[in-house]
């Protein structure tokens, strides 16, 4: 039952323009394709380039057609998309993964472990009747992100980088914002991090709520260190990774000889909770700028303001590499303006953070 597809009918649009984006379908729901299909097409610049109720034929098209994005949903019979994944993007690297989940507690899981391995993205697959406008413009504007249509993520220059600051204070706290494409680089970054390492590392990740416990728990494997979700007066310790959870922004304060998370419900300017900029803007104030802040790959521009913050208390900033990025978005600014002190893929990345922060980082 499969097959491809497409629910354009006249021939001028059934030639995909040349900044086309190719999106290939992969779920087990003739239901769910139709649909995703219907609301892809409505867009001029979007075409699918391939359609498939199994992971085996997506396999198939992929080495018949160059697509952009993938949409796999990872549940299915035969092969499912966890076992896909590694596959889809072995055979097409530059392909975009967008992986469909189930709002189930396996859901999570399975996703999390997608996006760890490399899928770009995540979108929940809604309950019945949950098909509409809003959720169809948010599918767009994810698929225009990973092909890199959005304003904000626009391809990277081929003009030489700009020059590189110099590393401020010596860092006690790692902080890392990340958005899309962002657990596959922390994942990478977090297994360079040497276990007798134990500054403490602040994390906030946009992701579901509902995933964030799953998260967290694969970030601790990671590390291989203890992982904790920031609530109201949780202690930051050393050794530790805190976690901002998915129903409000990680704040830090000082109290005395001791740091601690807090919580903050503010709307912030890009709209995201938990926002990655009241994190490093309160680091910087409570640490007095001794703070590495640390973007890796993400849609929009959360962790600006908070990159500006940190670099005027005397801190420093590290983004990861566009051409490691799902999406450059998020460290590009920083990148663009000279802020960041090295601009690397995110294994390099933490090679030079852990030469920025002297021998009392070591236990």
């Amino acid at each position: 039952m499969t097959a491809l597809r497409s629910t354009r009918t006249d021939t001028a649009s059934a030639s995909p323009a040349p900044a086309s984006v190719r999106v290939m379908l992969v779920d087990d729901s003739l239901t769910v394709r139709t649909v995703f299909s219907r609301m892809i097409e409505r867009e001029k610049e979007m075409t699918i380039v391939a359609s498939a109720s199994t992971a085996e034929r997506g396999l198939e098209e992929l080495r018949k057609h160059r697509v952009d994005v993938t949409l796999l949903d990872l549940e299915m019979p035969g092969m499912g998309g966890i076992e896909a994944l590694p596959k889809i993007l072995a055979a097409s690297p530059r392909t975009k993964v967008l992986v469909i989940s189930s709002l189930t507690a396996e859901g999570a899981e399975h996703t999390v472990k997608a996006l760890r391995m490399g899928a770009a993205d995540t979108m929940l697959k809604p309950r019945p009747g949950g098909f509409n406008d809003d959720y169809r413009a948010q599918l767009i504007a994810k698929i225009r992100a990973l092909k890199g249509l959005a304003p904000y993520e626009r391809p990277a220059p081929i003009a030489p980088a700009p020059a590189q600051r110099r590393a401020g204070k010596k860092p006690q706290v790692l902080a890392i914002g990340a958005s899309t494409g962002g657990i596959h680089a922390l994942n990478l970054f977090l297994r360079q991090i040497p276990k007798n390492f134990d500054l403490p590392i602040l994390i906030t990740q946009h992701l579901p709520g509902s995933f964030i416990p799953v998260f967290a728990s694969q970030m601790e494997t990671a590390a291989g260190r203890k992982a904790v979700l920031a609530d109201e007066g949780v202690e930051i310790t050393r050794g530790t990774i805190v976690i901002a959870p998915g129903h409000g922004h990680m704040v830090v304060r000082r109290k005395g000889a001791r740091f601690v998370t807090g919580l903050a419900h503010h709307p912030v300017k890009s709209g995201c909770t938990p926002s990655v900029d009241p994190m490093f803007e309160t680091l910087a104030e409570a640490y007095e700028g001794k703070v590495a802040g640390i973007l890796l790959s993400g849609m929009g521009r959360d962790g600006t303001d908070g990159a500006d913050a940190i670099i005027a208390a005397g801190g420093s900033m590290y983004a990861q590499s566009a051409d490691t990025c799902a999406v450059w978005g998020m460290p590009r600014d920083i990148t663009e303006r000279g802020l960041a002190s090295a601009v690397l893929p995110p294994a390099e990345l933490a090679d030079r953070v852990l030469a920025s922060v002297g021998a009392d980082a070591w236990r």
